[in-house]
């Protein structure tokens, strides 16, 4: 009996115990709950930039050659030795100016001789017009026969016609002579002389005495593709074509306009060539060299926004649109980029911000706040 008594109260104290403990919990989440009250959704912090319409240049990227619109490699036209170098190396030159002299002193004498030869034709003819002239008045007279007049006048004609004969070879010789000078034909650069005083020179000669590169202006010679063909010439029909030139790694550049559309596409690249004259009056740019040239075809009123802005998903670009601290998701069809900034031509009519940065932490919804920009960014 006593030891039933004892299960018995064991039971009571551990009911008890339960039931304080049970009470004791039910207070402690109350109090809880009711401190913590209804979970606010979380606020991301994100960077956001405005996407504008503004004025866009439809252009195309290509790598070009600068190529000499005149270039000239000077050869002797005889076979005579150097006696005169006129010029530095590498020196920019005008038109006319002396670059060689030739030695011409066979020239000079041949011209003398051939001088003489026109001398002395001249004489013999003065005296054939004499005798022609005497016969005529003798024949008036009866004093003399038809055929010693005619015979004056056959000596007088050949005397004209070696006296011509004289003169084209003069002139001839004057031209050879004229090759000893060499001159400039245009303005530009010319390159180191191949030649020196003493050197002997002949038309046979593969080496040039030197080339002369025109410089301003140039051509800048590269390729498009075909799909741009037709927007290039209706273009250049406007006159409102231009080309830009930049040496890479540096900040100079050229302008200039197309010159020409090659006359066929390669079947093989799809590819068409382009040559745009550029000014180049500071030569800037130099023969030979590879520029990352600039074709605008036109200037057209477009929707653009920074590049990093745009987010890829199955369905398509999109972009993050925050209007009234929540960010929404707006799908966007991206034409084309530049630059570091895209164009939209579907999705976004300008004015609305955009997240560049804090994509990850967002979903359709999400609210945000806005935060400084990064310093240089």
């Amino acid at each position: 009996m006593k030891k039933r008594n004892l299960i018995i109260c064991a039971g009571v104290l551990v009911v008890g115990a339960s039931a304080a403990a049970f009470m004791t919990r039910s207070s402690w989440m109350g109090t809880g709950a009711s401190a913590q009250g209804p979970q606010r959704p979380r606020t991301i912090s994100v960077e956001l930039a405005r996407a504008e319409r503004k004025p866009v240049p439809v252009d195309v990227d290509s790598i070009g050659t600068v190529t000499p619109i005149s270039s000239v490699a000077l050869k002797s036209r005889l076979e005579t030795t150097i006696v005169g170098v006129h010029f530095e190396d590498g020196a920019k030159v005008n038109e006319g100016d002396l670059l060689f002299t030739l030695d011409s002193r066979q020239i000079d004498a041949q011209i003398e001789q051939a001088e003489g030869m026109l001398a002395k034709d001249q004489a013999q003819l003065a005296g054939a017009e004499r005798d022609l002239k005497r016969f005529n008045d003798l024949i008036g007279k009866g004093a003399t026969t038809q055929v010693n007049v005619d015979n004056a006048k056959t000596q007088a004609d050949i005397l004209i016609g070696t006296i011509k004969s004289d003169q084209a070879a003069l002139d001839n010789l004057k031209v050879q002579k004229s090759y000893t000078i060499v001159r400039a034909p245009f303005s530009g650069r010319i390159s180191a002389a191949n030649v020196k005083i003493g050197n002997f020179v002949r038309p046979a000669d593969t080496a040039p005495l030197a080339v002369i590169n025109q410089m301003a202006p140039v051509y800048v010679t590269f390729a498009i593709p075909q799909r741009v063909l037709v927007d290039l010439r209706d273009a250049m029909a406007a006159g409102a074509s231009k080309v830009t030139a930049t040496i890479p790694g540096h900040q100079r550049s050229e302008d200039g306009q197309v010159a020409m559309v090659e006359n066929s596409v390669d079947s093989t690249t799809g590819m068409v060539t382009v040559r745009g004259i550029m000014n180049n009056a500071n030569e800037t740019l130099w023969p030979g060299i590879l520029v990352a040239t600039k074709l605008t075809i036109r200037t057209e009123n477009a929707v653009v926004l920074p590049t990093v802005a745009v987010q890829r998903s199955q369905s398509g670009n999109f972009v993050f649109v925050v209007k009234d601290g929540v960010a929404k998701v707006q799908p966007v069809k991206v034409d084309r980029t530049f630059q570091g900034q895209s164009v939209v031509s579907e999705g976004l009519s300008g004015g609305e911000d955009v997240v560049i940065d804090g994509q990850l932490l967002l979903s359709d919804g999400t609210r945000v706040e806005p935060r400084a920009r990064k310093a240089g960014a």
